[in-house]
């Protein structure tokens, strides 16, 4: 494996998470959002992504790419609040699955994944760097 297939695999790595944290932040964003649709009230259901590996080459050596982009599957909270206008005749309320303390532990993992790779990105080129300053 040459350096520059690490710097593609870290790059496809960098890729994943950071749209992995925009993931995170529309759920975030839209946590306590409501859609109107085709006559109804629906909560926002948050969104998970769902890495794979990607095998580009002969080698086997590959990099990380998003399979999808799925529903979470977690069930919607029913709230009772009778007096909310979008209360259904027994005075619940439809809310998103959102969890904000399972978006903040994911959006820390993904940070911390995209710095890991940031610092792997360092380290080869430092490696490239003392490989050409071996001749002189």
């Amino acid at each position: 494996m040459s350096l520059f297939n690490i710097l593609n695999i870290a790059g496809s790595a960098m890729t994943a998470q950071s749209e992995k944290i925009n993931i995170i932040a529309t759920n975030l964003a839209n946590s306590e959002s409501i859609i109107y649709k085709n006559g109804k009230y629906y909560p926002y259901i948050a969104k998970r992504v769902i890495f794979e590996s990607s095998n580009s080459n002969k080698t086997g050596v590959g990099g990380v790419k998003i399979a999808a982009i799925v529903n979470d599957k977690n069930p919607i909270q029913m709230i009772y609040d009778p007096n909310n206008p979008l209360s259904n005749t027994k005075g619940y309320v439809l809310k998103s699955n959102t969890n904000p303390i399972t978006e903040t532990i994911d959006h820390i993992s993904a940070s911390r994944a995209y710095q890991a790779n940031i610092e792997v990105l360092k380290t080869v080129k430092n490696m490239i760097l003392k490989t050409l300053s071996i001749g002189e």
